[in-house]
């Protein structure tokens, strides 16, 4: 698997909490999007890790193709 799968074009709006650490899914295979469950496992993908901080809505990205990950950048628009 060298590309990511698509989890769906579109952005995953949550609300974080400050100073809480979030685990994006970068293969985009896992069931708890857009966070990880393990689902990369046997694959190069490894989540990428979110340190929340302050209270705030985050778009964590959908599509897996973000030029910031995890953070959405409007790509899943491109595809």
């Amino acid at each position: 698997m060298t590309d990511p799968t698509i989890a769906q074009k579109a952005p995953y709006p949550v609300e974080v909490e400050a100073g809480k650490t979030y685990f994006w899914c970068a293969c985009g295979r896992s069931q708890k999007q857009p966070f990880c469950d393990g689902s990369h496992a046997g694959t190069d993908f490894a989540p990428v890790k979110y340190t929340a901080e302050a209270d705030r809505k985050v778009f964590f990205c959908g599509c897996k193709m973000s030029g910031k990950t995890p953070v959405c950048d409007g790509t899943h628009s491109k595809l």
